[in-house]
């Protein structure tokens, strides 16, 4: 048989092989990205499972044991984490969760700036956010212990991960009277490298008070109210309160 005509009858097959193969490769390397990015819901155990429940629990969302077993606290405190985070409420980890938990299987390109990055307290924030924070923080606690200044940025992510009070940064921030500094404009003076430090530490997950919602300093002239609540400790000249 002619050499050409060889080559003409063993080429569908070869190519047939090739495609074939390609195939293959395609759905096995999805099959791993998926294994990588598997969905965890009510119901999954494992070392996985004990990785989230390790987060949820450091970040205040989950109190219960860390077993690698996903029932209805876990469960709970996923849909909690999503709520907060503006996330699909639906009580299961896949990717959209993973990220914001900080496990995504694949490290992300370094942000832009403004784009949405993952703070380790679990909040969903921006650079803005960031600056935004370091602002308040050096108009209320310009002249306050390194402590005191992660400490005014704790009490405003607390409040964000409070009920009471609204869900963002900024809605916290800018909530009528609710900081002194907004009020007077304080908070638009020049940043020092001290304040955006205080304010990532903060974000990082440093609480010096301990779950405070509140601070004012009883040197000035405040709200007989603000004596009713809990008083959790003092850092500097702020009183810091639940």
């Amino acid at each position: 048989m002619p050499y050409r005509n060889i080559l003409t009858k063993s080429f569908p097959v070869i190519l047939g092989t090739i495609i074939l193969f390609s195939a293959v490769l395609v759905l096995l390397q999805g099959g791993s990205a998926q294994a990588q990015q598997k969905l965890l819901y009510w119901g999954s155990r494992g070392r996985d499972v004990s990785v989230v429940q390790q987060k949820l629990k450091a970040w205040g969302y989950y109190n219960g044991f860390v077993d690698g077993s996903y029932g209805s606290a876990t469960y709970r405190a996923v849909r909690d984490f999503q709520r907060r985070n503006g996330l699909r409420v639906d009580g299961i980890v896949g990717p959209n969760t993973r990220a914001a938990l900080g496990l995504a299987a694949v490290a992300p390109a370094a942000p832009a700036r403004d784009q949405k990055t993952v703070a380790s307290r679990g909040y969903v924030s921006t650079s803005r956010d960031v600056q935004l924070l370091a602002r308040v923080i050096e108009g209320e606690a310009a002249d306050e212990p390194y402590s005191g200044k992660v400490a005014v940025g704790a009490v405003i992510l607390n409040r964000v991960k409070s009920a009471a009070f609204p869900n963002t940064i900024s809605g916290v921030v800018f909530q009528p009277l609710a900081f002194e500094s907004v009020a007077n404009g304080q908070y638009t003076r020049p940043l020092t490298k001290e304040s955006i430090q205080a304010a990532r530490q903060a974000m990082a997950g440093w609480d010096p008070t301990g779950g405070a919602t509140f601070f004012w300093n009883p040197a000035k002239r405040v709200s007989p109210w603000i004596w009713s609540r809990n008083i959790v400790g003092r850092i500097g000249r702020h009183v810091f309160a639940r």
